[in-house]
């Protein structure tokens, strides 16, 4: 089973995704890591997202189909996928390998949003990029994503009581 952390950049998925690592338990999957990957193999070609990339969607399927098949268990995934096209292809690339997918978007309202970015100790270099994707998020979640995936509101809740609210969700499908 793969847990999808979807979202605006800054709206707490790693953070999230760390923490579910232990409730669940799951493990971590970064495809942002693919895109690492791929940047320094053709990285020379056209491109401004690794998502665009159609090796980064394959791949990021394939990989994590070879890890569950080896490990088993769960997946958790923090990736922002805010292009429905790149999203469909994902999900149909999972069901063709009969893995099921739970997908959330964990959103934060722009006041919040915006406070988090620009008080962000960890990463303050990634402040203007993630300020400068929170209209195409905001865009996604209107026209797709909160009708694909559960949205779940972190406006107010710490990092801990999201993972909670997810981990209780994911119980509550296994038992309905």
């Amino acid at each position: 089973m793969i847990v999808w952390l979807n979202g605006t950049f800054g709206s707490g998925k790693t953070t999230t995704a760390r923490l579910l690592q232990t409730a669940l338990p799951a493990r971590l999957f970064d495809p942002e890591q693919i895109g690492y990957l791929l940047r320094g193999v053709i990285g020379d070609l056209p491109h401004h997202d690794f998502k665009e990339l159609p090796p980064w969607r394959g791949l990021t399927v394939e990989t994590a189909r070879q890890i569950l098949d080896h490990a088993g268990g769960t997946l958790v995934v923090p990736q922002t996928v805010l292009e429905h096209d790149y999203w469909t292809e994902l999900m149909d690339g999972f069901a063709a390998h009969r893995i099921p997918v739970h997908a959330y978007t964990l959103h934060t309202d722009r006041t919040a949003f915006t406070h988090r970015v620009d008080h962000d100790t960890a990463e303050p270099t990634a402040r203007q990029w993630r300020h400068d994707h929170r209209d195409p998020y905001e865009t996604a979640l209107r026209d797709w994503l909160a009708d694909t995936t559960t949205v779940v509101d972190n406006t107010r809740l710490t990092p801990d009581q999201t993972a909670t609210r997810i981990a209780d969700d994911l119980r509550n499908r296994r038992t309905a």
